[in-house]
């Protein structure tokens, strides 16, 4: 009970360290990860549905984006995405990457 207890307290720590934390971001910081994660959560999407590489990047390719180095980004977040023996659900890929981009733009600081 005490050690499910103590799991506790760190979960919602944990939690409410890393809400602080998106909230020290500018806004163009944040809608950058969130662009990112999305495009990751797309591309585990396809992987997932068993489309080829070669499939996802001409499907990333087929879309618009409003400034000229986000299909590039694009293309390179699919390759990763692809590159990754990870299975698990496209929600939880936009989690994750989500999480590391705010703390990748964190520590440039």
């Amino acid at each position: 009970m005490y050690i499910l207890r103590i799991a506790l307290v760190f979960c919602v720590a944990a939690g409410a360290s890393s809400a602080l934390f998106a909230r020290d971001l500018s806004k163009n910081e944040r809608d950058l990860c969130t662009w990112g994660a999305g495009v990751a959560a797309t591309a585990q999407q396809y992987k997932l549905a068993g489309l080829t590489l070669y499939g996802a990047r001409n499907k990333m390719q087929a879309r618009h984006f409003p400034q000229q180095w986000m299909r590039m980004s694009a293309l390179g977040i699919t390759e990763q995405t692809y590159n990754s023996a990870s299975r698990i659900r496209p929600e939880s890929v936009k989690q994750v990457y989500y999480e590391g981009c705010t703390r990748h733009e964190l520590a440039r600081r």
